[in-house]
């Protein structure tokens, strides 16, 4: 096995020194056409009131309203609950599965929070305004509520392998659940199409997005003394998400779980002090949230404006109707549904209300004390340009976090990755095994080659899989709904009792 790991790698860094440049321009002449093609279908949008919606996000918010209010707001009221299964209030260490509640949620919450924390809020206040981050808020919260049913599902339907491991996700609940309404044929596709969705989407926007980001940061710290290495960058990256994946989702949850809270924190903690040495320009970057999201000053199509591009930026952040989250919400050891689904409500949350949030406030406060403070920075340099603003070391922190953010997502989607590979293929060892080298490969690439169309297509994918994935959902809401009512009377009942005292 080491030869092999050995062998991939070397060839990798030999292809990359002899021609990234050749590769890349090869690549996108090739693929370009393809991927403004897919592009232009996934993301077709409407004139409405001198904006553009996409569809896609009118789809996925859609589906958000509709659960949040179907399921009589339990992204509220499902809220204190979700806390004390992720305490371990109620676990029970004979019930089936491979990880805890808190394993689950921080492996879900590494998947989504990723450079898109960073750079896409930056993207979205600047194109959206600052009332983009009103209506990205509102979002993450209406998204609380389809993770809870996606996740739901994902549990009821999941299927217990012979050696304990566990397979779930969108894939066998849109195949299970339509197959038990007469639709057996249909349900097989869409699980298929989804595998084939999720497989894809990991080796771009979750995996060589994630990797290039981060060693474009790096170099921004190293003042460019990284120029040209980013194949050994790549191959240090490669092997060391190698080394965390080889062992499966007990392994990866064993690293999010420690991972996950100390970036979390540790970039919270130094966006809070920027934020505070703002501290004069507070108010007036709240106050211009709220007088943003309701008149859209300066950004096309005014109000609605601002609300399509806050809400685009937290889908395409909290991954909420996506259903990759419940791939790994599936592992989690319950024999409730139910459970997983009240955690997998603190994802959208801490993702985009607390995270984004904190995002958007660093480079608001920022805009209020020096309107030109990043100059011509977008993205990621933008949010860089807003630490340095404060302390010029601070953007060294940043680029901490931003690997940290990075490498958490990659070993997450390599997990989703996996569960549409073995969907596809089955769960063999040896075919697990080949489908973690062909991921590390792509780790390392990501730092090489600029393969822009495809992660435009990588893109394009992972968000047209929500389609199958939310009518999946509507259909099989009912279900949803009558196992979350049976464990609220259980519980209310003393039936369920709590393991562990709060």
């Amino acid at each position: 096995m080491k030869r092999i790991v050995a062998s991939i790698f070397a060839l990798l860094l030999t292809t990359a020194a002899a021609g990234a440049a050749g590769i890349d321009e090869t690549i996108n002449t090739a693929t370009a056409p393809i991927a403004e093609l897919i592009g232009k279908i996934v993301f077709f949008k409407i004139p409405l009131f001198g904006a553009q919606l996409p569809l896609v996000v009118l789809w996925l918010v859609a589906g958000a309203v509709f659960f949040t209010i179907y399921m009589r707001f339990i992204n509220i009221r499902g809220f204190k609950h979700a806390i004390e299964l992720v305490r371990g209030d109620y676990a029970n260490p004979n019930d089936a599965g491979e990880v805890s509640h808190f394993q689950a949620l921080a492996t879900a919450v590494s998947g989504t929070v990723g450079i898109g924390n960073i750079g896409g809020v930056a993207v979205a206040v600047t194109v959206g305004g600052p009332g983009a981050t009103f209506w990205l808020i509102m979002a993450g919260f209406l998204g609380m509520s389809t993770k809870f049913v996606e996740c739901t599902l994902g549990v009821k339907y999941r299927n217990e392998n012979p050696d304990g491991s566990v397979s779930g996700g969108p894939m066998y609940y849109l195949r299970k659940g339509f197959s038990e309404r007469g639709m057996d044929g249909f349900g097989k596709f869409m699980g298929i199409f989804y595998a084939i969705g999720i497989f894809i989407g990991a080796l771009g926007i979750g995996n060589m997005f994630q990797s290039n980001q981060a060693y474009v940061q790096l170099n921004h710290v190293a003042g460019g003394g990284l120029d040209g290495l980013g194949w050994l960058v790549g191959l240090i990256m490669a092997a060391v998400v190698f080394s965390v994946i080889i062992g499966g989702i007990k392994s990866i949850a064993r690293v999010t779980e420690k991972i996950v809270p100390f970036m979390a924190i540790f970039y919270c903690v130094f966006a809070l002090i920027v934020i505070f040495m703002n501290a004069p320009a507070i108010p007036e970057a709240i106050g211009n949230i709220f007088s943003g999201a309701l008149t859209g000053e300066g950004v096309a199509g005014g109000a609605l404006g601002a609300l399509i591009i806050g809400f685009q930026r937290a889908v395409f952040s909290n991954e909420a109707g996506i259903g990759s989250a419940s791939i790994a919400h599936s592992a989690v050891r319950t024999n409730e549904p139910v459970t997983e689904g009240m955690v997998s409500l603190l994802e959208p949350f801490i993702d985009t209300i607390v995270i984004c949030t904190i995002t958007a406030l660093v480079i608001g406060t920022s805009a209020v004390a020096d309107p030109n403070f990043a100059g011509d920075a977008r993205g990621i340099a933008m949010t860089s340009a807003a630490f340095e603003h404060q302390i010029s070391w601070f953007p060294i922190p940043l680029a901490i976090a931003g690997v940290l953010f990075a490498f958490s997502t990659m070993i997450s989607w390599s997990y989703y990755g996996l569960k549409g590979w073995t969907y596809m293929f089955g769960e063999s060892t040896r075919g697990q095994t080949i489908y973690k080298l062909i991921f590390c490969a792509f780790v390392a690439l990501g730092c090489v080659v600029q393969l822009g169309p495809i992660l435009d297509i990588s893109d394009a994918l992972v968000f047209l899989i929500c389609v199958p994935n939310i009518l999946g959902l509507y259909f099989l809401a009912p279900i949803v709904k009558r196992e979350l009512e049976s464990y609220l009377a259980r519980i209310a009942s003393g039936e369920i009792k709590k393991y562990k005292n709060a």
